[in-house]
């Protein structure tokens, strides 16, 4: 039963182990109803492993997600019933248009009538209505990241869940997609995002945390976490870098 009206993702010693190697440990993590909420962290931090336990893509080993209250394990369907998600890897139906896949997202769903509108909406919104006759396996990355998020829109979810939303993504079509999602937060709804781009996160999140080796080093509104520096700088110092040398047969 939904008891939570503060949270809309709640981790609590949230662990993910293959085998010996832990990909995820033991995090707590809340993200409160109407925020925009950035993850930040290198290759392998663990931010996809933790999205996906939180989309129910991935059981975890140990601990808790709950969604708007919802615990995703004992209130499975009413948890995913609140959720919208775009994730790396996540096939798409090759054979449909992007306007067919809309209508086939949302007769699953089971929506009324509204869905057209919406449908007509995302897809004037993410330009993707200039290719109306393409099929899925002729879109380029970025249209397949577009239709992702139209397909993860279109029932108004209450939580967003978007892996790397802006990778292979121009400048005027990221422009218009946080547009979009700043929609969304304002009429209500909750972004958690991982990126690369620390420009973006900076832009767009009111809250971020650092994710490395499985663990959050640091989270909270992005003037905390970055400290009167970047956040790119302060990535840099909690994560480290790798050791550099002069490379005698580049000069």
């Amino acid at each position: 039963m939904n008891t939570s009206t503060e949270s809309a993702v709640r981790l609590r010693e949230l662990t993910k182990d293959f085998g010996d190697f832990t990909a995820v440990d033991a995090i707590d993590l809340s993200v409160e109803a109407g925020s925009f909420y950035g993850i930040v962290g290198p290759n392998g931090a663990g931010k996809s492993t933790t999205l996906s336990m939180i989309a129910g893509l991935l059981a975890p080993t140990a601990g808790t997600v709950s969604l708007a209250g919802f615990d995703i394990v004992r209130e499975r369907e009413q948890a995913l019933g609140t959720l919208g998600i775009m994730l790396e890897g996540l096939s798409l139906p090759e054979r449909l248009t992007g306007a067919e896949l809309l209508e086939y997202t949302a007769g699953l769903r089971g929506m009324d009538t509204r869905w057209q509108e919406r449908s007509d909406d995302l897809l004037t919104i993410l330009e993707l209505d200039s290719a109306p006759n393409t099929l899925i396996v002729d879109y380029s990355t970025g249209m397949r990241k577009k239709i992702g998020l139209a397909v993860a829109l279109l029932h108004r979810p209450k939580v967003l869940v978007l892996d790397e939303p802006f990778e292979a993504i121009d400048p005027i079509s990221a422009h218009s997609i946080e547009a979009l999602l700043r929609q969304y937060v304002t009429g209500g709804g909750t972004v958690l995002l991982s990126s690369h781009n620390m420009d973006v996160i900076e832009r767009t999140c009111t809250r971020v945390a650092l994710m490395s080796r499985g663990r959050i080093l640091s989270d909270g509104t992005i003037a905390e976490v970055a400290a009167g520096r970047t956040l790119n700088a302060a990535f840099v110092e909690f994560i480290g870098v790798a050791p550099q040398r002069e490379l005698d047969w580049l000069s």
